[in-house]
């Protein structure tokens, strides 16, 4: 059960969810790479885990971090950077260090360098890498794909928003996360969370 992700093992870095790079990306339908990550950061605040988010360029070309993902914690620090690589800034490296998390989940633009570069480095520094395929995007999808390739044989886990939060959630008799977890997934989980929403609104007593 260690392998497993738990509210008290991993933490979320977000890296470079600006609407600059979002522009680029080819990889996937730019709504469906947004509402994941929405998703996926929602799953976070579900079971109050450490986040770390980054942003680079944001003056100058990116932007700021998306509105949608800004809305959903107005208040957390979104810490800017100059490099690409986000492990060799010492500001965003010490903050990853103080969540005492070494199971890291990667979540941001593009697939191809800001996220493969930040994982091939946390990997080489010790830390369990698990990268969230469908909220990261490239500028192809080949180039997505053969990031994802080679974060994988260096180490790191695919896995998507969906796998994060079941399995941070894993028994439906959690109540203290129940609600939350139940209320993302209705909301950003396709015909799964409609189903979930119809089970409910039929077993509700009139």
């Amino acid at each position: 059960m260690h392998d497993l992700l738990t509210p008290q093992n991993c933490a979320l870095i977000l890296l470079d969810q600006q609407a600059g790079l979002q522009f680029g990306v080819q990889s996937m339908e730019r709504q469906t790479l947004l509402n994941n990550s929405v998703a996926l950061m929602a799953s976070a605040l579900a079971f109050a885990l450490p986040m770390v988010i980054s942003t680079s360029a944001s003056k100058v070309y990116s932007g700021p971090l998306l509105p949608d993902l800004q809305a959903l914690a107005p208040a957390h620090p979104v810490l800017e950077r100059r490099n690409m690589n986000a492990w060799e800034d010492d500001t965003v490296r010490a903050t990853i260090e103080a969540t005492g998390r070494k199971k890291l989940i990667f979540s941001g633009m593009l697939t191809e360098a800001c996220i493969s570069f930040a994982v091939l480095s946390a990997l080489e520094a010790g830390y369990e890498c698990y990268v969230v395929g469908d909220t990261c995007g490239g500028l192809t999808l080949a180039g997505h794909d053969l990031a994802l390739q080679r974060m994988t044989s260096r180490g790191a886990q695919m896995t998507s928003w969906l796998q994060v939060l079941l399995e941070l959630q894993r028994d439906w008799t959690r109540h203290e996360t129940y609600d939350a977890a139940r209320a993302v997934i209705e909301k950003n989980g396709g015909g799964y969370g409609v189903g979930l929403r119809y089970a409910r609104q039929m077993l509700t007593p009139k």
